[in-house]
């Protein structure tokens, strides 16, 4: 299997249908979430809906790079959720995180392993090897916020 492979397979695993490192995932994690959890605050901790706009702002922001576009995403604007204010909102942003997803785990699929040693859009962000592992890596960091957040609406 190839390095690119075995990280859409990776990043599958966090997003979409994988139980091994966390024995959970996005969609998983998601799936029972209304619009009005969504959009509880607790504490000062950020909405699942704050979380599930942000990791998928990032995942569209590297697949426009993967497609050849520019790098046009901003950390500062990467909470910027415009309101939710119905189930069907959530939806939404849901299927979008899906589609946006599995559009990157297969965007990577078809990139040559050699890609992975190439820097990626400036020498600062590293290669693409670096950027990839840290979407995954951010996307498990941030799917440990939602499980926690679930068990506090919960509780």
């Amino acid at each position: 299997m190839s390095s690119t492979s075995q990280l859409a397979k990776r990043f599958r695993e966090v997003m979409l249908d994988g139980l091994w490192i966390a024995n959970t995932n996005f969609k998983d994690k998601l799936k029972d979430v209304t619009w009005e959890q969504a959009n509880t605050k607790v504490g000062s901790l950020n909405t699942i809906a704050m979380l599930t706009f942000h990791i998928d702002y990032y995942i569209a922001g590297l697949i426009n790079v993967f497609e050849e576009g520019d790098l046009e995403i901003r950390d500062k604007y990467s909470f910027d959720l415009p309101p939710i204010e119905s189930q069907q909102q959530w939806e939404e942003l849901l299927n979008k995180l899906w589609s946006d997803s599995e559009k990157f785990a297969n965007l990577l699929e078809q990139m040559p392993d050699s890609k992975m040693n190439e820097g990626f859009v400036n020498e600062k962000y590293g290669t693409y090897l670096r950027n990839i592992d840290g979407i995954i890596e951010h996307a498990y960091y941030h799917l440990g916020q939602i499980t926690l957040i679930k068990k506090l609406l919960n509780t």
